[in-house]
């Protein structure tokens, strides 16, 4: 696997490359604003490109659509020290397949980066958990199960890891989530996710 690495501050360029580096993950090259980012991204085509989103010129939001224009194979996994529903559901609208707090630990970071490598989303739990309060009776056309499965999504579990923690088949996991999807008006399992954070209906 490759990344790249997006940030303002030389010293977490330096110490996340040296962590993803002694994890087996190569490293392909770092980028301090978001057009030299964009650059570099769309010239090496990384696995996953990991991108704040507080740089300079260019911010990282305008950076991550523009990479899923030019480099669509590349994944993207938000990184930020902000966190906040709005937040999380523009970086995923804009193109990012996960969002991680600057918090978290780097074994999470490093859960987060593998997640989304194999094209799955990834939402930082302490963000999701914003929406904790009210989240059920805000949306009552979903049911319990169909926001049981996109919470776990959201979590960045697989199908057949939701119906182990649920009890459930992974055929019925797809179709709480074929459900979810149609009520939210959503066309992938990442927008879903996203559409279901804006509305502030899971935790």
């Amino acid at each position: 696997m490759s990344v790249v690495i997006v940030d303002d501050h030389p010293a977490i360029l330096d110490s996340l490359g040296r962590y993803l580096e002694s994890q087996g993950i190569t490293v392909l090259g770092t980028a301090g604003d978001g057009t030299t980012a964009v650059e570099l991204i769309e010239r090496l085509r990384p696995t996953v490109a990991i991108i704040d989103l507080r740089l300079p010129g260019l911010s990282g939001l305008e950076a991550v659509l523009r990479v899923r224009q030019r480099a669509p194979e590349t994944r993207l996994l938000v990184y930020t020290g902000v966190g906040d529903n709005e937040l999380v559901y523009q970086s995923l609208s804009a193109g990012a397949l996960g969002v991680i707090q600057k918090d978290a630990s780097l074994l999470e970071l490093l859960r987060a980066i593998n997640i989304v490598a194999a094209g799955k989303p990834y939402i930082d739990g302490r963000l999701a958990s914003f929406m904790l309060e009210g989240s059920r009776s805000a949306s009552p056309q979903l049911t319990a199960r169909e926001l049981d499965v996109l919470r776990l999504l959201a979590e960045g579990n697989s199908n057949e890891a939701i119906a182990a923690q649920l009890h459930i088949a992974p055929d019925t996991v797809r179709a709480h989530l074929r459900k979810a999807m149609k009520k939210l008006g959503s066309r992938t399992r990442t927008q879903a996710v996203a559409t279901a954070l804006r509305r502030s209906v899971i935790s």
